[in-house]
């Protein structure tokens, strides 16, 4: 069965079985919370949550033969990212690059692929009365229909990928895509992001990856698609699993992507200690990037009241919010904020002295960037979701839905956890029972005006 046809009986809800199974969990706000809740604060009004779902069926159903074993995964990941299908209620979400973790040999962490056949997915879900039903998948293939996988692109740059047990070392593949944030255009093709290049990704409305772009000096080789170094090449020095994981569209049709972390330079010391991110716009007329912003994080105890590690900090969500303003999410994997910030004319820090890996001091060392000259992007608070009951860790995705409204999603990654233990004896997922969960939050003041 082709991917096409599989993908219409996936949106007629054909497969009730695999695909329309969910889980109600109510309301995550009961009448004591109401009762005590002050006023003008914000509040969870429901949370729904996608109930269990093969891996197997659910890759196989798109792409035939893909997956042999799925080692008792169910699908998750889908919190990756989220963004308004249209519909009320509806979203479309995208995988990140599937069941993933570590496991130390000999001292040294290996990341393991327990589904390495695993293919990334753009999944469009229904959000209603408490539940999560997958409406639609789109599987992301290469210029002649094969899967991209979600595997590490090049051996040097990337972790070396391994089976379950971190035993039998898997081989790279330079199609791989770690996808995060999504954005879908007018003329129904999307935009994703991956933290493997880091790279922006155009992908048609059936999944077909158009174009990659990368930072100038990759050289990946051996991609079955377009890909095109067209971003700065300083955005090598990404910190490993760190790349791109927000993106925004913006009304005027440009796309806003954030680094997830500090670059690691000088060095990785450097940027693990760092509070100095980036983000970059990018024009898709011009296919080029406009704009690079100095963006810098609040300290980590701000975020995380008793995390004291910053390399914790995350932009994981950035969402427009009017024509050159966004929502930017910082966060742990278990606490997070919301700030607006305006975007401002210009090139920011494009082109300059900041953006280039030879730097002394590097902007990932300035501890006041914006005395150093550096034209730091202003921030805002708006919401602070750590101190707000209901929502869970690990939020990746953001959705404004409404004026004074959000749809917020985590990332369950798989069901997942590192160390050798995340599999019994056969080799069967020992689940962490963290579900993925659509989050709805009202407000108590209008985002736009």
């Amino acid at each position: 069965m082709s991917a096409r046809v599989v993908r219409r009986s996936l949106a007629v809800g054909l497969p009730l079985a695999l695909l329309g199974t969910v889980c109600v969990a109510g309301t995550a706000t009961g009448a004591q919370d109401r009762h005590h809740r002050p006023d003008g604060a914000p509040k969870v009004t429901s949370t729904a949550v996608l109930a269990d779902i093969p891996l197997a069926g659910f890759s196989n159903g798109l792409l035939p033969g893909t997956v042999g074993d799925d080692r008792g995964v169910m699908l998750g990941g889908i919190g990756s990212d989220i963004y308004p299908a249209g519909r009320t209620g509806e979203f479309w979400t995208v995988t990140d690059r599937g069941p993933n973790g570590q496991i130390k040999v000999d001292g040294t962490k290996r990341r393991t692929f327990p589904v390495p056949g695993f293919d990334p997915a753009i999944v469009k879900v229904r959000v209603s009365g408490g539940r999560v039903r997958v409406l639609e998948a789109v599987p992301l293939t290469t210029r002649s229909g094969a899967p991209v996988t979600g595997l590490s692109n090049q051996e040097g740059r990337d972790e070396a990928p391994y089976s379950y047990d971190a035993g039998t070392p898997l081989a790279y593949n330079p199609n791989g895509l770690d996808t995060e944030g999504i954005v879908r255009v007018a003329d129904g093709s999307f935009w994703l992001v991956d933290e493997y290049g880091p790279s922006l990704v155009h992908v048609s409305g059936r999944g077909r990856v158009l174009a990659r772009y990368v930072p100038r000096g990759l050289n990946l080789k051996g991609a079955d698609y377009p890909v095109v170094e067209a971003l700065p090449g300083v955005l090598l020095h990404r910190k490993t699993n760190r790349g791109f994981e927000g993106l925004a569209l913006l009304p005027g049709g440009d796309l806003v992507l954030a680094v997830q972390s500090p670059l690691s330079l000088p060095d990785q010391d450097a940027g693990e200690a760092s509070r100095n991110v980036r983000l970059l716009r990018f024009s898709p007329g011009k296919r080029a990037v406009t704009a690079e912003y100095a963006y810098r994080f609040d300290a980590v105890d701000v975020v995380d009241p008793g995390e004291d590690d910053t390399s914790e900090l995350k932009i994981s969500s950035v969402v427009a919010i009017g024509r050159d303003e966004l929502l930017v999410e910082e966060r742990t994997d278990r606490a997070a904020r919301l700030h607006r910030v305006t975007l401002p004319h210009g090139r920011g820090i494009l082109g300059s002295r900041w953006d280039t890996p030879a730097a002394s001091p590097s902007y990932e060392e300035l501890t006041d960037p914006a005395a150093a000259g550096v034209p730091v992007l202003r921030k805002s608070l708006v919401v602070d979701l750590g101190r707000v009951a209901g929502v869970p860790g690990k939020i990746e995705g953001v959705a404004v839905t409404g004026r004074d409204t959000l749809a917020l999603v985590n990332d369950n990654d798989f069901g997942m956890t590192d160390g050798s233990g995340a599999f019994d004896a056969d080799g069967r997922l020992v689940d962490s029972g963290i579900e993925t969960s659509v989050t709805l939050l009202k407000l108590p003041r209008p985002l736009t005006h």
